[in-house]
């Protein structure tokens, strides 16, 4: 919730409380906490609070710049390890840059001038430290060629802007990033919709079957969700080969827009708040 994720107090409490006591991670704000009508803003901003209820949108981007700045000279280095400041902001943003792409360690490695091993090091602390997720690939459909690599998100959209120099809506929509950092924003939202003990992957296939968010709740329920930054969203054929081969119970299309509709297949197309919603009510 204040930007800090103490992973010494989480080694403490480990050893020394084991069977007495519970996590709950404290994400910042989505989108069902700020409303449909300041969807756009969290969008822009992220979701840490000073971030988000800064003045105006420069206001907001220097909040966030200070906040990198110190996490990598401050409070990272406080937490144990010694990785060059400069260095750990290169390979972050190079992450910002590939938004919701597949993890290529080589190609970071190659990038950074250093080793995978390095770089999976690197990739482990910023999990770590919940400001980076690896979305797994779904693994138990047998006969399929799947894809094995994680795709990689930073989970706060404003951060994937500011590292990417990006500061008001406009910039965002003239940028590539923004149907990579849109969709980061729904699956981060979408996952701290749907109830506990909830698994969330990616599905895709050798021959382009491709789901963005499968997600399999307490009880053994398959959610297929694919994820468009349009206002006239649709669905490849990919989407409907990969629901072929995982039955999903339901399959929704989450976009930017406001009405809720079906569009065959048994798809329903909903903005986030929606969809948000559904998740809840299977509490």
């Amino acid at each position: 919730m204040l930007g800090s994720a103490s992973i010494d107090l989480l080694r403490q409490s480990g050893e020394s409380l084991a069977g007495r006591i519970r996590y709950l991670e404290m994400r910042p704000l989505d989108a069902l906490e700020v409303g449909a009508d300041r969807l756009d803003r969290l969008w822009v901003r992220g979701g840490f609070p000073d971030s988000f209820l800064a003045s105006n949108d420069r206001a907001s981007q220097r909040w966030r710049q200070d906040f990198i700045r110190t996490y990598l000279e401050r409070d990272i280095p406080l937490l144990g390890p010694r990785i060059a400041a400069e260095t750990l902001r290169r390979f972050w943003t190079m992450l910002a840059h590939r938004q919701s792409g597949l993890l290529n360690a080589a190609e970071l490695a190659r990038s950074l001038g250093v080793d995978a091993k390095t770089v999976a090091s690197y990739l482990d602390l910023l999990v770590d430290l919940l400001l980076v997720r690896r979305l797994e690939p779904w693994h138990s459909n047998a006969g399929k060629r799947l894809v094995k690599s994680p795709r990689i998100y930073v989970r706060d959209s404003g951060l994937v802007h500011t590292l990417l120099g990006l500061t008001t809506s406009e910039d965002i929509l003239g940028h590539p990033i923004a149907g990579p950092s849109w969709e980061g924003l729904v699956v981060e939202t979408l996952i701290a919709a749907a109830p506990e003990g909830t698994h969330a992957y990616f599905y895709r296939t050798a021959a382009g079957a491709e789901i963005d968010l499968v997600m399999t709740l307490p009880g053994g329920a398959l959610w297929a969700v694919e994820i468009k930054r349009s206002l006239q969203p649709k669905l490849e054929r990919g989407f409907h080969h990969a629901c072929l081969d995982l039955e999903p119970e339901r399959r929704l299309l989450i976009y930017p827009g406001s009405e809720t509709y079906p569009i065959g297949g048994g798809v329903e197309v909903m903005p986030l708040i929606q969809g948000s919603e559904a998740l809840l009510a299977m509490h």
